[in-house]
């Protein structure tokens, strides 16, 4: 397998105790991995042993206080990633940042350092941020309008792209020998915008990737501009064949309208796995953890968190996909409400069977490691998506199971590579260099 052959693309989640804030019952380890760095390191050992692309980072600078749940978010992910990148070879880093809590100055230097530091491994995952609760660690002013937050996350791309470019030490020309530099090797980027106003140019040089890779996460209407001007990995909730291809197509399409290239945009939405010897006892391992119990469990929560009444549920109704879409202006992310509308949308299911194909918002394989590798290759094989972020409901265990019985599968199936190839995150997964 070579660089140029399309292969399927994995990166793979590692914030605290795993995905499913109910399987930290079930895992190996102790309370206090969740901020400790020898924990992160062995996980990205663990996912570098199994030639995962990169580990991905989610990100709330808030803590969520719910003495019934878990912290999911500790260690600053940009700072972590810089060290795990002095530590482990090869992989990559998926490190969520705010454009509403940033300014565009800092984030260009801290990210463009880090890729530099880690030979050109980064991935920034930019999100606009839509939890009152952050907002308010970063002073009064309340969580500014979506269309506002992504507006002005267009343009803080807009600058951070400017301030990445803006000191070029390979167009130096000519250097006398008593001068040190090529003073025009850098450049102002005097921009004024709606938002921002900064002169620059930055003090980090162009980095081993030109600058880091970006993703995005949002499939609002605004999440999908912002894609398809900006996203080069594409973060998102797809639970079946038509709803991908249909937001893939809609993200190419608007891009193709921007006057970007659509070629430059990879598809890889979450994925959660749960392995079992036979099909029965992944469901079991999916009750528990779950934390439903038992299906009847899992569907009485599918009733409350869609707001049906239970006297009228009927759990092997086929259920109308016009009853489950979001509120476009709720505060929660409108993206990952959306994958269940589409869902049902496309494919006329009972809730019965709906409670099985999704978990937290994403893709759930329910199997053995072959029936998983089969279902992972389908969506890959016909183009709907380009890869997954596989989000394991535990770790470390979840992560050992995936790597030690479904990453040899994808491999002997030649979809999957046996060891890294290419210098940078950018090489594998086929992404162009900016100009």
């Amino acid at each position: 397998m070579t660089t140029t052959t399309r292969r399927l693309n994995l990166n793979v989640g590692i914030n605290t105790t795993g995905y499913l804030g109910n399987a930290w019952k079930y895992r190996t380890g102790t309370k206090h991995d969740i901020n400790d760095p020898d924990y992160y390191r062995r996980l990205t050992e663990l996912a570098h042993q199994g030639v995962f692309d990169a580990v991905f980072f989610s990100d709330h600078p808030a803590l969520a206080t719910d003495p019934n749940g878990r912290p999911f978010h500790t260690i600053d992910p940009l700072i972590l990633s810089t060290a795990l990148a002095a530590q482990v070879p090869d992989i990559g880093f998926v490190v969520t940042m705010s454009s509403s809590y940033n300014s565009p100055f800092n984030l260009a230097r801290r990210t463009q350092s880090t890729d530099i530091i880690s030979g050109g491994r980064l991935i920034i995952n930019i999100v606009s941020s839509f939890n009152p609760a952050v907002a308010a660690n970063f002073g009064s002013e309340p969580l500014p309008p979506r269309a506002a937050r992504y507006a002005r996350a267009s343009e803080f791309l807009d600058v951070a792209k400017k301030l990445w470019a803006s000191w070029d030490p390979a167009g130096e020309g000519e250097v006398p020998p008593e001068r040190f530099w090529d003073a025009s090797s850098a450049h102002a980027i005097d921009h004024e915008g709606e938002y921002f106003t900064i002169k620059g140019p930055l003090n980090v040089p162009r980095g081993p990737q030109g600058h880091p890779v970006i993703a995005q996460a949002g499939a609002s209407e605004g999440g999908i501009d912002l894609a398809a001007r900006h996203g080069e990995i594409i973060y998102c909730n797809i639970l079946s064949r038509p709803a991908g291809r249909a937001f893939g197509k809609k993200v190419k399409d608007r891009a193709i309208a921007l006057g970007r290239d659509p070629a430059g945009i990879r598809i890889v939405p979450g994925l959660v796995v749960i392995l079992g010897e036979t099909r029965e006892e992944a469901l079991r391992k999916h009750e528990l953890f779950s934390g439903a119990g038992s299906e009847d469990g899992l569907l009485a929560r599918f009733a409350k968190e869609n707001g049906i009444d239970p006297a009228d549920f009927d759990p092997d109704a086929v259920l109308d996909g016009a009853n489950f879409i979001p509120d476009q202006n709720r505060l929660m992310a409108v993206g990952m409400g959306l994958g269940l509308s589409e869902l049902l949308t496309h494919e006329k299911l009972t809730a019965r069977q709906a409670v099985r194909r999704s978990e937290g918002h994403h893709r759930l394989l329910l199997g053995t490691p072959e029936e998983v590798a089969d279902a992972i290759i389908d969506f890959w094989a016909d183009g709907t998506v380009d890869g997954y972020t596989l989000q394991p409901p535990r770790a470390p265990d979840d992560i050992a199971e995936f790597v030690e019985k479904v990453i040899p599968i994808l491999q002997d199936r030649g979809v999957y590579p046996r060891s890294y190839e290419g210098k940078t995150i950018r090489d594998r997964y086929g992404l162009p260099y900016p100009a």
